[in-house]
């Protein structure tokens, strides 16, 4: 084996890339600083031929019927003396071998370059594919420098960036320290190292959770989601396939013996281990742990926001320290959450039923009873609030409607029991209506009706019937029996 062959070998071997790619380098290279060198017309190629394990240099010339250019062309009949077998259109190869004698120091340089950086090309091509798929996993480095608040970890067959935006404030690291980082990124940019990783990604959270707790590896025990505020608090969503086994306590483990793992990793970050739940309220609030919620509800499904109403004592340990628990919860369920006090909610409702019940222009569509199309009707014909509808006559609503006296009668009775107290009309001067819209005899002038309620005295008579009548006659009489008589 010559030494060009052993050389291929050798950088085959330590660089781990395939060394037809590395003759085809040497082949370029040589190419390229022939043609540099000799400046001909002559299309020169190099050739590495595997038999004797040498560079071989020729003159690529077409085969053609008329010569035109003697330098990249040849006759057929010169090339069937070289071949036999050539034909038109074919592409002959003359040696060109004592070139290689002439080539000088500055054309052995450039081939070197060119060699170099085909090489380097090619490695990093290695690199990416051997490290795109692993996007995700930990990896395990050692500190070797530090460029500008961006650490260069040795992950073995090349370096690994840990820039200072992925690197959690309560860490700090020295030269030769071992790191665990999950990769997040890789690139082929020539400048600096391929492979990008992280100690703040929600993705190292899970893989360490996978590495301390069976369940995750096995696939029984799911994280479906984590969020994290890197040195301070994190996360994570946690649910079984397995009904008979506890998601949260797997991931507590025995006296949490497996979180506690996980939190030295971390340098302290504190962890909550929330039960996962399809549903967006449940999930929303077991995520607001420790503090307890007295009621989730969905306010806006589209732009996904819900509304959180906590006790008084709990507000505080719900919103967390900044803001940080109810920010982790919001990025944990991936919905919007408003925290509000039963206290605040209660003094809303109480403001909004006082601005109500002063509101003399409410519009007809606070009015509960009525339809919207009769609203929209009426606002047409100028009566446009509960007040106008109060005071409008029954014809007129009847008339514009197009409904029954009855149904008139009821809404505008219920308009008037919706007006505030100080807005409604004083009770001796709202005449009751009736079907002709004119008010009712006064009740002192009518006798009571067959079918209006009846009144029963203890002693079975009716106030103003009858049985008054005869108890006032007998009432007299006895006066009358009682008063001494003239001339007795």
């Amino acid at each position: 084996m010559s030494l060009l062959s052993e050389q291929i070998q050798a950088i085959s071997r330590d660089k781990n890339i395939d060394p037809r790619i590395i003759i085809e380098a040497i082949q370029d290279a040589v190419t390229a600083a022939a043609r540099r060198h000799f400046k001909s017309n002559e299309n020169l190629v190099a050739i590495y031929n595997e038999e004797s394990h040498r560079m071989e240099l020729y003159a690529a010339k077409r085969v053609t019927d008329v010569v035109v250019s003697p330098e990249t062309e040849v006759s057929l009949e010169e090339a069937l003396q070289a071949d036999a077998t050539a034909e038109i259109g074919d592409v002959l190869y003359e040696p060109r071998q004592d070139y290689f004698e002439e080539l000088g120091r500055i054309a052995a340089q450039t081939a070197k370059q060119i060699i170099v950086q085909k090489v380097r090309e090619a490695e990093r091509e290695n690199i990416y594919n051997e490290y795109i798929g692993r996007v995700g996993e930990i990896i395990h480095g050692v500190v070797k420098r530090f460029e500008r608040g961006n650490i260069i970890l040795d992950i073995g067959r090349t370096d690994a960036i840990l820039p200072r935006s992925e690197q959690s404030p309560a860490e700090s690291f020295s030269q030769n320290d071992r790191i665990r980082a999950v990769i997040i990124q890789v690139t082929k940019d020539a400048k600096e190292p391929q492979v990008h990783v992280s100690r703040t990604s929600p993705e190292l959270l899970k893989r360490l959770f996978e590495m301390e707790v069976p369940e995750i590896y096995d696939g029984t025990v799911v994280i479906k989601a984590a969020a994290r505020e890197p040195g301070e608090r994190a996360k994570i969503g946690v649910a079984s396939n397995d009904p008979d086994v506890d998601p949260v306590g797997a991931c507590v483990g025995m006296k949490g013996s497996r979180v506690q793992a996980v939190i030295r990793e971390l340098r302290g970050e504190k962890i909550d281990i929330i039960p996962w739940s399809e549903d967006p309220v449940v999930f929303a609030a077991n995520a607001l742990s420790p503090a307890k919620v007295s009621r989730v509800q969905i306010t806006d499904f589209t732009n996904q926001r819900l509304e959180v109403i906590v006790e008084e004592s709990q507000l505080s340990l719900a919103i967390g320290k900044r803001g940080q628990n109810v920010r982790l919860a919001s990025k944990l369920v991936g919905w919007n959450i408003d925290i509000r006090s039963d206290a605040e909610m209660r003094r809303e409702i109480a403001s909004q039923f006082q601005s109500l019940l002063t509101r003399t222009d409410a519009p007809l569509t606070d009015l509960s009873a009525i339809n919207p199309a009769y609203a929209q009707y009426l606002s047409k014909a100028g009566i446009t609030t509960i007040e106008e509808l109060a005071e409008a006559h029954v014809n007129d609503v009847a008339g514009i409607l197009d409904i029954s006296f009855d149904e008139a009668v009821a809404l505008i009775e219920q308009a008037r029991r919706s007006l505030p107290v100080t807005a409604a009309l004083p009770a001796d001067e709202v005449a009751p209506v009736e079907a002709t819209g004119a008010p009712a005899p006064s009740a002192e002038a009518t006798a009571p009706t067959a079918s209006a309620p009846a009144e029963v005295t203890p002693d079975g008579g009716r106030p103003g019937g009858e049985g008054q009548e005869e108890q006032e006659q007998l009432a007299t009489t006895e006066r009358t029996a009682s008063e001494p008589q003239p001339g007795v």
